[in-house]
């Protein structure tokens, strides 16, 4: 729960575009435009809205598929399908839909929505501004501290550092640690091949970091851990992959975007706007509840 100090709300925008695109059967207007995904979206932006109130916020984008972790590896995400033909056209309208909100939108080209949400977060944590994340990826979850929290605001769930050390056995700043030895399948980054979850927390537990661990291999017989002889064979052949996947996994804290905490302020979306939308994609529900807002709304 936020702590009563201003606080920064930095939603994952991918997340909520996915997630609305298959949630809803196909839906078009007249013109043959698919609006299910903007339709979900806007139900589900809507919705935090007026749970949380944000007194600042920001939507995060993804501006493109290719970011520098394919120029160190060219397989990064590559078996991730092309995004579907019926969501392409409906990116715009969703950007349209946050500019009628008045949301802040960032995104920059070469760089996945993670890193700028980690940049942001951590600038302004540093200056005590509390930082909550709108996500439930896991990516995400190496950021939380006492001044950063996620929230999985579709399970209505909090996830702070004692949630991530039920999670991966570690604390955040540790999880890339684990996630270089196990990987992680959905964003295609290998890992080290033969070795688990179970065994990749157990030994960052004991070690702390990829660094640690490597020189200290040649005791893994003597510490109690079972299979240690194939374990230790395992990481000597996968330890280019570890440091690799390791660096893969790790979100940039550093990315080229200047900001202030004013830019973020929300005062408010421009019902005008919405309205001429709504009406052009023929969301006629949400035309009925911005119609029922008081004047002095608008």
């Amino acid at each position: 729960m936020p702590s009563g100090k201003r606080s920064l709300y930095l939603l994952d925008g991918s997340s909520y575009i996915f997630r609305a695109f298959f949630a809803l059967p196909p839906l078009t207007n007249s013109s043959g435009l698919p609006t299910h995904a903007i339709y979900g979206f806007t139900n589900m932006t809507v919705k935090f809205l007026k749970q949380y109130q944000p007194e600042y916020l920001a939507v995060v984008l993804d501006a493109g598929r290719k970011t520098f972790r394919n120029e160190i590896y060219q397989a990064y995400k590559g078996n991730r399908p092309e995004a579907p033909a019926d969501l392409v056209p409906q990116f715009p309208y969703i950007r349209k839909v946050l500019h009628a909100l008045s949301v802040r939108v960032l995104e920059r080209e070469g760089f996945e929505a993670d890193d700028i949400i980690a940049t942001v977060a951590e600038n302004f944590s540093c200056q005590g501004i509390e930082v909550i994340i709108v996500s439930g990826d896991k990516d995400l979850m190496q950021l939380v501290n006492n001044g950063i929290k996620l929230l999985d605001s579709g399970k209505g769930k909090w996830i702070g550092p004692e949630e991530i050390k039920e999670k991966f056995g570690v604390e955040a700043q540790r999880v890339t640690e684990v996630m270089g030895l196990t990987g992680d399948s959905i964003d295609n980054i290998p890992g080290v091949r033969g070795i688990g979850e179970k065994t990749a927390t157990a030994l960052i537990q004991k070690y702390q970091t990829l660094e640690n661990l490597f020189d200290h291999l040649n005791e893994l017989e003597t510490i109690g851990l079972k299979g240690a002889s194939r374990i230790r064979k395992a990481l000597l052949d996968g330890r280019e992959s570890a440091f690799l996947s390791r660096d893969l996994a790790t979100v940039k804290r550093d990315v080229p975007i200047q900001i202030q905490l004013e830019d973020f302020h929300y005062s408010g979306a421009d019902n005008a706007r919405l309205r001429e939308l709504f009406a052009e994609l023929e969301f006629h529900h949400l035309l009925k509840a911005l119609d029922a807002t008081e004047p002095g709304q608008d």
